[in-house]
């Protein structure tokens, strides 16, 4: 697989959307506040990628490695991550409302305080995982159950 330059990457990221990336390989790239949202990244190779602050949104990551990859605060609302591997990967902060996170490896992932509302985690590896602080309401867990938030009290909110 070739490299490519920084201005090929610019000039790509800088097209009109949705971006096929498809197996493109992003591993151990900066891409700081990088626009990849609505783009198609299955199976691409975004491991021990700095994604800061990317907007991921509606992004399709079906199979996409990324693991160790950092995406502190990141936007990957309604994205597709079924069967992606995100181990030990920083998802510190990270908006992941109504994500597709079914049978992803989460194994050693930080999540803490992440915001996994209505996110379907069916099935997902959460061994290791840290979700201090982690927001999981009306989330689908991995055992199929549905995650209901309660009130101090024991009050179903």
């Amino acid at each position: 697989m070739s490299t490519l330059t920084n201005f090929q990457i610019y000039d790509l990221l800088n097209r009109p959307r949705p971006l096929w990336l498809v197996k493109i390989d992003f591993s151990e790239l900066t891409l700081y506040w990088a626009d990849l949202s609505n783009c198609m990244l299955n199976l691409a190779n975004l491991s021990r990628a700095d994604l800061n602050w990317a907007n991921l949104a509606n992004a399709d990551l079906r199979g996409a490695d990324l693991s160790m990859a950092n995406l502190f605060e990141a936007h990957l609302e309604r994205a597709n991550l079924n069967e992606a591997n995100l181990s030990r990967a920083n998802l510190t902060r990270a908006d992941l409302v109504a994500a597709n996170l079914s049978h992803a490896d989460l194994s050693g992932a930080d999540l803490q305080f992440a915001d996994l509302s209505e996110a379907n985690l069916n099935g997902a590896n959460l061994s290791d995982a840290n979700l201090e602080g982690a927001v999981l309401t009306n989330a689908i867990m991995p055992d199929g159950s549905q995650y209901l938030a309660t009130k101090a009290g024991g009050e179903e909110a």
